[in-house]
């Protein structure tokens, strides 16, 4: 059978870990190439890597073409208003709503130069909400609603070859450590009772990166189990 990403390549930023990489996981399924980015888990880009090989596809550090750019790395806070200082607010917008755009950018060259490609930003549900039912904070509330008129920027201006959609999630767990009573507890803020898998997002992801979503471009697909509408 036929993978939807055969013989492309697709970079996920932060695919070192958790959510980045079950991302990867799932485009590496369909056929992709990997270009494995991180900062700080390189075990884990290591193991990302290996896992690819082992559906059958390369992972690798440069192809020198890029068809899908998925723009995942981020940091969150939850800091109340007046504990925010200027490097807190700083860090979580450069690393969110500055360095998406970045990669963006330079993915946009690349992508204009073969004249097709496709880019998937990760934003929040915070992005969209003042108040998703999940503690947050101004600095990541901001960076991820900037992520959200970015996406309909980028894909005004880099129309008609190159999509760009995103993606909010809820809560995603996405962590090892979590306990039973933080699954019933940040659980409980979402319509469906229960938290979302990483997966669930990844498949979201490989939806808006494929043919399937041809017709789809500024779009921010809300994945979070009901929660904004609490």
């Amino acid at each position: 059978m036929a993978r939807r990403f055969s013989g492309k390549v697709a970079l996920v930023t932060g695919a070192g870990r958790g959510l980045g990489r079950a991302i990867a996981k799932a485009l590496a399924q369909e056929g992709a190439a990997l270009v494995v980015n991180y900062h700080e888990s390189a075990d884990g880009a290591r193991e990302t890597a290996e896992e690819a090989a082992r559906l059958g596809v390369r992972a690798v550090v440069e192809f020198g073409r890029l068809d899908i750019l998925v723009n995942n790395a981020g940091v969150f806070s939850r800091a109340p208003l007046l504990d925010v200082t200027e490097a807190l607010w700083d860090h979580v917008l450069g690393i969110n709503l500055k360095g998406a755009f970045l990669c963006a950018q330079a993915a946009a060259r690349l992508m204009t130069a073969q004249g097709s490609g496709v880019i998937v930003n990760l934003a929040s549900g915070g992005g969209l909400s003042p108040r998703p039912g999940y503690e947050t904070s101004a600095p990541y509330a901001a960076s991820k609603a900037g992520v959200v008129m970015l996406t309909r920027r980028l894909a005004l201006e880099l129309a008609p070859h190159i999509r760009v959609n995103a993606v909010a999630p809820g809560v995603i767990e996405s962590r090892p450590d979590w306990t039973e009573e933080s699954r019933k507890r940040l659980g409980a803020v979402s319509l469906l009772g229960r938290v979302g898998a990483p997966e669930a997002i990844a498949n979201a992801v490989v939806f808006l990166a494929s043919d399937d979503a041809a017709s789809i471009t500024g779009h921010t697909l809300v994945v979070d189990g009901g929660i904004v509408l609490r």
